[in-house]
């Protein structure tokens, strides 16, 4: 099985007047499927510029990308739409969840865009699975100011999952969410891992990184260290230290 990630040399060049702004340098990486991978480095060292080549948001000036085998690099606008409605799902910092629009028809909602189009019927029970998936179900009917952060963030998860992509990308997942929430949030991240799913995640925390199974790290463009995670964190077990911690805490006097 190929790469469902193959950078190949890849630059991102932008031109600001007369000052070139070099953001990806000559960058070459393949993620294979059922990794997850976290993209680090300080403001300014290319990694959302990555991220939105990666997600066919940007084009490289130069170099090849392979999407799931695909190469995209060459296609027109209509092409690359197609492309990240049908092989990419996006999970960002902001939930970008409609107000006045219950979890269960947040995540239909790209649905409604499909080719070939999806019934309304399977539209709803893929929707449901997709909730079930990030233990959401029982807030299906629920609008977004009736559900906490972490609520919203899984609902967000779920519309981002109901497409079936072949890469789920993250960029700073957690960066509105509190410490339990922020674990809540990874543990989802694992269990979708555990269960086959490739994830992409962009984060400048270093906790969150450890969630991972493989932490990139940008300076000026490029890839300065790509290695494993050696002691990788666990969801389950961090939420049972922080249950441990509060109830500590309670029986202070």
């Amino acid at each position: 099985m190929g790469p469902v990630i193959a950078l190949q040399k890849v630059n991102r060049i932008y031109q600001t007047g007369a000052t070139s702004v070099h953001a990806v340098r000559d960058l070459s990486l393949e993620v294979m499927p059922g990794e997850f991978v976290a993209i680090m480095g300080a403001s300014g060292s290319g990694k959302s510029t990555l991220m939105n080549v990666i997600g066919c948001l940007d084009r490289p000036t130069s170099g090849a990308y392979l999407l799931d085998g695909v190469a995209v690099s060459g296609l027109g606008p209509d092409a690359l739409a197609e492309i990240r409605n049908s092989k990419l799902g996006f999970v960002f910092q902001g939930f970008n969840l409609l107000a006045r629009t219950t979890a269960l028809e947040n995540v239909e909602l790209p649905l409604l865009y499909a080719h070939p189009p999806v019934s309304p019927s399977e539209g709803r029970r893929r929707a449901m699975d997709a909730l079930r998936e990030v233990g959401l179900a029982d807030r299906a009917s629920h609008l977004p100011n009736e559900m906490s952060g972490g609520q919203q963030q899984r609902a967000a998860i779920a519309r981002a999952l109901v497409r079936r992509p072949a890469l789920l990308l993250a960029d700073e997942p957690t960066g509105n969410l509190d410490t339990r929430t922020s674990v809540e949030v990874m543990g989802v991240f694992q269990r979708l891992n555990d269960g086959g799913m490739t994830i992409v995640m962009v984060t400048h925390e270093l906790d969150i990184a450890r969630y991972c199974r493989r932490n990139v790290v940008m300076r000026d463009g490029r890839i300065v260290s790509d290695k494993a995670v050696g002691e990788r964190l666990f969801a389950g077990d961090q939420m049972r230290q922080l249950d441990a911690e509060q109830q500590a805490v309670q029986l202070l006097p």
